[in-house]
């Protein structure tokens, strides 16, 4: 192994041992959230979340019809498939206890 592997692998080393040590760390609460009522903080909660929902990359109402028709057909096609294997096996089940007794 040369130096700068040895490099390399110190300094992963180092990161592996500040990422655990931060992991042990509890999260601090917001200084400035600390003063607001129940209220306040749930008002500003769901603002945050209306702004990030505004960021968010909407399907437009064709690759939604789509995506929906695509979603019934795969769960159409599976049901069938899983319904076919256990017709099969019940069957077969059927026709193994009845030749044995």
């Amino acid at each position: 192994m040369n130096r700068e592997m040895r490099r390399l692998q110190a300094k992963e080393e180092e990161r592996a041992k500040k990422k655990r040590g931060d992991a042990a760390r509890p999260p601090k609460k917001s200084q400035k959230d600390e003063g607001l009522s129940f209220l306040q903080r749930s008002m500003k909660y769901f603002r945050e979340v209306r702004q990030e929902l505004k960021k968010v990359a909407w399907p437009s109402r064709e690759e939604l019809m789509t995506y929906t028709i695509v979603v019934f057909g795969v769960t159409t096609v599976l049901t069938l498939v899983v319904f076919g294997l256990d017709w099969a096996f019940s069957k077969l089940v059927v026709n193994v206890l009845n030749a044995i007794t």
